[in-house]
């Protein structure tokens, strides 16, 4: 086994457990931590598999194997954008509806004891 080999796997095996860590004690959510272990994980299957990457890149009809691993990593990033997109669209509409139900229910509570609150 190469030594890039044995750094490359000691590196994601590490990150993989910084990734657990970080859900333990809550800091990232389970839904974000996916996709964290399903791209470590590649890595550790890629790192094993030396020709992995060739055969893929045959498989995908790409001329170059580091050209396979850019595409992807473009694909995967553009997918992960579209999803934050998707949650920051629907938190900021949750925050709007927030904002407008306090600002009932301020109105509500003024009218009644005739006070600002």
């Amino acid at each position: 086994m190469a030594r890039i080999q044995i750094i490359t796997i000691i590196t994601s095996l590490l990150f993989l457990f910084y990734i657990s860590k970080l859900i333990i004690k809550g800091r990232l959510r389970e839904e974000y931590s996916i996709v964290w272990c399903v791209c470590t994980l590649i890595l550790v299957i890629f790192s094993f598999w030396r020709s992995g990457l060739e055969v893929m890149s045959k498989l995908f009809g790409v001329y170059e194997a580091p050209n396979l691993v850019f595409t992807a990593c473009i694909f995967a990033i553009l997918i992960y954008l579209l999803h934050l997109s998707v949650v920051a669209s629907k938190l900021h509409k949750q925050n709007k509806q927030l904002a407008q139900d306090i600002a009932l229910l301020k109105e509500k509570i003024y009218r009644e004891d005739g006070q600002i609150v």
